[in-house]
């Protein structure tokens, strides 16, 4: 069993900061891609694909603000 300790896990999750929609849109990819990797192994990661879904969404929603600006 692999330990993640919380200093970690907050490096981890920080977003993308600035305007590039670019990397925003693979920052989305890159965790959705994730989220589905966790629930896809026979002990699902649901609380890890929780995370990385948020993250998802928290880099769409920077994707939606960087395209109004």
């Amino acid at each position: 069993m692999t330990v993640i300790n919380k200093a970690s896990r907050r490096a981890a999750t920080t977003p993308t900061k600035g305007n590039d929609p670019i990397q925003h849109h693979a920052d989305a990819h890159n965790a959705l891609s994730m989220a589905v990797h966790y629930l896809s192994q026979p002990h699902a990661n649901v609380a890890g694909a929780r995370r990385k879904a948020v993250q998802a969404l928290a880099a769409l929603r920077s994707l939606d603000l960087s395209t109004e600006a």
